[in-house]
């Protein structure tokens, strides 16, 4: 039994996280309202008043185009923020998990592995790197998790993710233009959710975890399959990521190997299609 706070208990992974804890489990969810991640302050109190065991850290701002614009914003939320989270969570004895990203690769050919070394192309993986640095530096316990290319029933103040998207862009434009030249792991929030409360109920050793839905597929791969599994029939067009006319660098392969979930017996994710026609039984 553990007292579990969350923060981002609204946005699309937290929202699960809420729905997913073990029985006997008490979360504690904290909002934007309840929580600024980049005031001290406000961290302090906050957690000091939910006196918690475990802090999943799932504040971001991760708007990548944005975080081009802003990158001092980017680094006051991913970075200086996660160190805030993490120095109280392990001040008050409890043991942090920071929500990191497959965008801190800068794209191979082959998976990348948790012992792999991050080379981010853009601001947004810069960040997030940053506040996986930050949070291993404030907390040793700690548990930092890639993942990426979310989808999730609670799609918070974005309004989408790209599998509503393109549900919606199916329903409202003659023709579908994804980015074919982009490959990574489609992970169901539902899935990651349930297995974070498994790693931090296995007291699993501290370190970084990744946790994406098993195979991988490129962004129209992934809107061919949503489109076939809700029975929709738009005219979809592969395109390259210059075609799409992107202001930023992406990495062109960032698949995760969930390497470290093997090593300590923990079950890998169902295949991301699998996921994908669960999700869409809920949502639909």
């Amino acid at each position: 039994m553990a007292r579990i706070a969350v923060i981002g208990s609204n946005g699309q992974l937290g929202f699960d996280l809420m729905r997913t804890g073990r029985a006997g489990d008490e979360l504690v969810g904290l909002t934007h309202a309840d929580v600024e991640i980049t005031d001290p302050a406000s961290v302090e109190r906050a957690l000091t008043a939910v006196k918690p065991d475990v802090v999943i850290n799932t504040a971001a701002f991760h708007k990548t185009e944005l975080c081009e614009q802003e990158p001092e914003r980017a680094f006051k939320v991913n970075a200086a923020g996660a160190h805030h989270v993490a120095r109280v969570s392990s001040g008050l004895g409890a043991r942090t998990v920071y929500i990191s990203t497959d965008y801190v690769f800068g794209g191979s050919h082959s998976a990348f592995s948790e012992a792999d070394c991050p080379q981010p192309l853009n601001v947004y993986g810069a960040s997030k790197y940053a506040g996986e640095l930050a949070t291993r530096i404030a907390d040793p316990r700690s548990y930092v998790v890639r993942t990426g290319w979310l989808f999730g029933k609670n799609v918070s103040h974005k309004g989408y993710n790209f599998v509503t998207l393109m549900r919606e862009k199916a329903k409202t434009e003659p023709e579908v233009r994804v980015v074919n030249d982009q490959r990574g792991s489609p992970t169901y929030t539902l899935d990651l959710a349930a297995k974070i409360h498994e790693l931090v109920a296995a007291d699993a050793p501290p370190g970084t975890y990744h946790i994406t839905s098993g195979g991988s597929a490129t962004w129209y791969e992934l809107a061919k399959a949503v489109f076939e599994l809700s029975g929709l029939a738009p005219a979809l067009t592969p395109i390259t990521t210059a075609e799409s006319g992107t202001k930023i660098r992406r990495p062109a392969f960032s698949v995760l190997e969930n390497s470290k979930l093997l090593e300590i017996g923990l079950a890998p994710l169902r295949p991301w299609r699998e996921a994908l026609s669960a999700y869409l039984e809920e949502i639909i």
